[in-house]
């Protein structure tokens, strides 16, 4: 039986998967090969470049014009800059992959032997590998290099300047072609060299590259093309809500696509009889969240980053504020798959990502703040939030200096904050949805608990306007998710006293009536 694929490379015996030549423009590729280009292609992580690339190469293969090698250089990253071993390792890894894809080319060892007895220096050591073999292949080399944005410091910046140096002899003296397949573009490296003690940009160390593609994610019909695979095969049947959710919340991010569906199909329901509806799809998606995969963990690890700190933390606070982010660094967070424009806007990749960030950057804080779920419960279990948001204004009074002071995040460090204290409430048996955006001028919470629908904006002062502002986009955010309760928190970042910063008061706005809080 197959399954949905979340590990590695799709292998479509194994898989369901969308046809790698329907991922890609297989024509443009074949077009820059032909071409004599050397040329990226990147995406975010587990999106499918490495299925892509392979079946593209051993289309390649079999039309026998070109002698075509798929190589993965990710083994010498342990040795981060150092040259002199990093080096040996990829040739010992382009060896390896010759002798599996092309057994015909049979002089490679000599090569590879003749090079050790040489004693070639380390940095012209691939560069005369790369222009030996092709001298002596009968066709064309084309060479795509998996991973090379793994490489770290002067050990990829001499990759990159090896295979510009040999540019000129292609095809018959070096590669006619070769694609570098990683996360970024070329141009948003920053490669700090040992050697050079300054910073090295990818694209004056690579300055050959005609053109950069990135793999898109999955669209609306992809997804249910995925999807239906299963159903063909099993029976068992997704309810059209429960994947127009699923494509909803993923945005197609491929990873996200195939782990809930692994989720929902191999470990919630697996009577075949059953079929998969939203509500599942929606359990899958918590599971996961709360499971923290890896895929999660690579994310989170690159928001410490500063150039990628500096945008989210503006996002996730919903700043009004325009700023100049230098546009190298907006390219890399989308690169990253972490944000995407929404119109003007920049936004956040995908509803899941914008659960997880603030998760997760506030996860060891929801487990530190002595609150219980149970204090702020009614008699009929209902949740009683204006007594919740009273406790939390006395707990920021008493604990914001010394809890911010920790979040790296110090821009949206008072949301993250009131978002953590939310969080570890409402996970006794709520959900809270989030919707932040860089421009938006405020965060706008829903949580939704057993028949309530609670919304909860959030707003820095900037002006007398602001609770102005607020309390029509309270308004506006309560009719269109018909909500039962609307509350209004105004974060004020001045230095007045407490005793000026806090209240609470209630303001009527048409048929509704808001619950104001200053902390």
């Amino acid at each position: 039986m197959k399954f949905f694929n979340i590990a590695g490379p799709v292998n479509p015996e194994d898989h369901y998967c969308i046809p790698p030549e329907q991922r890609i423009n297989e024509q443009e590729l074949y077009l820059l090969v032909e071409q004599k280009k050397y040329f990226v292609l990147h995406a975010p992580r587990q999106t499918g470049k490495t299925t892509t690339v392979l079946s593209f190469a051993n289309t390649l293969n079999k039309e026998s014009k070109y002698a075509t090698l798929y190589v993965n250089v990710e083994a010498a990253q342990a040795l981060r800059g150092d040259v002199e071993k990093a080096l040996p390792v990829i040739l010992q890894e382009i060896l390896t992959r010759v002798k599996e894809q092309l057994p015909t080319q049979l002089k490679i060892s000599k090569i590879f032997e003749d090079l050790k007895k040489e004693f070639i220096p380390t940095g012209n050591l691939l560069a005369t590998f790369l222009s030996r073999w092709c001298a002596q292949s009968i066709k064309p080399i084309v060479l795509f290099i998996d991973e090379i944005d793994s490489l770290v410091g002067d050990t990829l910046i001499s990759v990159l300047r090896q295979i510009r140096s040999g540019y000129d002899k292609r095809p018959q003296n070096f590669p006619q072609s070769v694609c570098l397949i990683g996360v970024r573009d070329v141009r948003d490296y920053r490669i700090w060299s040992d050697e050079k003690q300054s910073m090295i940009l990818g694209g004056s160390a690579f300055n050959i590259k005609t053109k950069s593609l990135r793999m898109k994610d999955f669209s609306s019909e992809e997804v249910k093309q995925l999807y239906l695979q299963h159903t063909a095969q099993t029976g068992q049947k997704f309810n059209e809500k429960a994947i127009d959710y699923a494509f909803e919340i993923t945005q197609g991010q491929p990873w996200l696509v195939n782990a809930l569906a692994q989720e929902a199909c191999f470990e919630m329901v697996t009577d075949r009889t059953k079929p998969i509806t939203k509500d599942i799809i929606d359990r899958a998606k918590e599971i996961l969240i709360m499971r923290r995969d890896t895929h999660f963990d690579v994310l989170i690890d690159r928001l410490q980053e500063p150039r990628v700190r500096n945008i989210i933390d503006n996002i996730i606070n919903g700043s009004v504020v325009a700023k100049s982010f230098p546009i190298d660094d907006i390219s890399y967070v989308i690169d990253l798959g972490l944000v995407k424009h929404k119109g003007k806007d920049l936004v956040i990749a995908n509803p899941i990502y914008q659960e997880v960030l603030p998760r997760e950057l506030t996860y060891s804080t929801q487990y530190t703040i002595a609150q219980e779920t149970i204090w702020y419960q009614n008699v009929d279990k209902s949740l009683n939030m204006p007594k919740l948001l009273k406790a939390f204004t006395q707990f920021y009074r008493e604990n914001s200096t010394a809890w911010l002071e920790q979040f790296a995040y110090k821009e949206a460090g008072p949301h993250l904050l009131l978002m953590a204290f939310l969080q570890r409430i409402i996970n006794g048996g709520g959900k809270i949805h989030r919707e932040y955006a860089l421009g938006l001028g405020r965060v706008d919470l829903l949580v939704e608990w057993i028949k309530q629908r609670i919304v909860i904006e959030l707003k820095v002062r900037r002006d007398r306007k602001t609770i102005i502002e607020g309390l029509r986009q309270t308004v506006k955010y309560m009719d269109t998710s018909n909500a039962t309760e609307g509350h209004l928190v105004i974060f004020d970042r001045s230095k007045k006293p407490w005793s000026k910063k806090i209240f609470c008061k209630k303001k009527k706005v048409g048929r509704r009536t808001i619950t104001v809080w200053g902390v």
